[in-house]
């Protein structure tokens, strides 16, 4: 009788509760690490920014009017944190992949707050002036100057002042561009948009993101809180992090492996790879422990023969006093 055909199973839904704490257990570090770039991002709004030079006839490019936020500070995190980890976790309820939500969820946040660090960071440095500065500077719209510099005697509140020497680059475009642009990578992957069957309605999706991304930009000119060369260098800074941080979680969304993430790969898809590493590890240290046993027994050897040869010329003294 012919021998049945086997029965091969597709791979296991990696589902949170099964895989969950393996998948946090591997990357403790990661979250760790994590927390202390948040910590650092923190600290460094705390740091008094580099107070540039202004003087009188400079003004006339920062005498902008002092409006509100037509995108609120807290709503940052809400569209450009919140609104992908919504998405994230939809697709997992839809799919069960929980390496694939873990790993997004853990590179969008890679994404922002490396964004952030790098952001505050050179504000703090810079420490440029915003276009509406003459108003910070000047509540009441009577400017003071240094009789010999020329240089202006801000009699303003501290902080709006202090807010008022972080032009560049930024914060919001970065952070929209480092939150909306890995959502756009992410969704790349998940329709394959460049799976070469020229679906434009696919790229419309990809690209929805990034105009999110760019409107905000375009708003903190409108608002008169940064200068163009502003937001194009915190567009550009937001979306070359979130390509990076994508990329390490991901593969990118041309490939073949491009929908899931590298680590499903490795563990779920390929689970005989990771046991060829464990078998190749155990044989090495198995082979470690024979060559030392063997040196070992070359050595105890030595030790005997010598002892054996130190040993004659007792022996023989001994035989030629019985013969006497």
């Amino acid at each position: 009788m012919p021998a049945a055909p086997a029965i091969r199973l597709g791979p296991p839904h990696p589902y949170l509760k099964t895989h969950g704490g393996k998948v946090a257990r591997l990357h403790r570090l990661d979250w760790a690490v994590l927390l202390l770039i948040a910590a650092a991002d923190v600290g460094l709004n705390l740091v008094e920014p580099f107070h540039r030079f202004v003087g009188e006839d400079m003004l006339a490019d920062l005498r902008y009017p002092l409006k509100s936020n037509t995108v609120p500070v807290w709503a940052v995190p809400v569209y450009a944190v919140i609104g992908p980890i919504v998405v994230f976790v939809g697709l997992y309820l839809k799919r069960r992949n929980v390496y694939d939500m873990h790993h997004a969820i853990l590179g969008l946040l890679f994404s922002v707050l490396i964004t952030g660090v790098l952001t505050d960071a050179i504000k703090d440095g810079v420490g440029r002036p915003r276009p509406n500065f003459f108003w910070r500077c000047f509540p009441d719209g009577v400017p003071k100057y240094d009789n010999i510099t020329r240089g202006v005697l801000c009699d303003g509140v501290a902080s709006v002042i202090k807010e008022g020497h972080k032009s560049f680059p930024s914060g919001h475009s970065s952070w929209s561009f480092a939150g909306l642009g890995f959502l756009s990578w992410y969704l790349a992957g998940k329709v394959k948009a460049f799976d070469r069957r020229g679906h434009v309605a696919k790229l419309c999706v990809v690209l929805l993101p990034l105009l999110l991304a760019a409107m905000v930009a375009v708003s903190r000119v409108d608002d008169y809180w940064h200068h163009w060369q502003d937001v194009f260098a915190g567009g550009i800074l937001g979306l070359v992090v979130a390509s990076f941080c994508y990329l390490q979680f991901f593969p990118p969304p041309s490939g073949e492996q491009g929908f899931w993430p590298h680590a499903y790969s490795e563990h779920i898809l390929n689970p005989e790879r990771e046991g060829q590493a464990q078998s190749t590890a155990s044989s090495n240290h198995h082979r470690r422990l024979s060559s030392r046993g063997h040196v070992a027994v070359e050595m105890s050897t030595a030790t005997a023969s010598q002892e054996a040869s130190s040993l004659g010329p007792m022996e023989e003294m001994e035989e030629g006093r019985g013969a006497r």
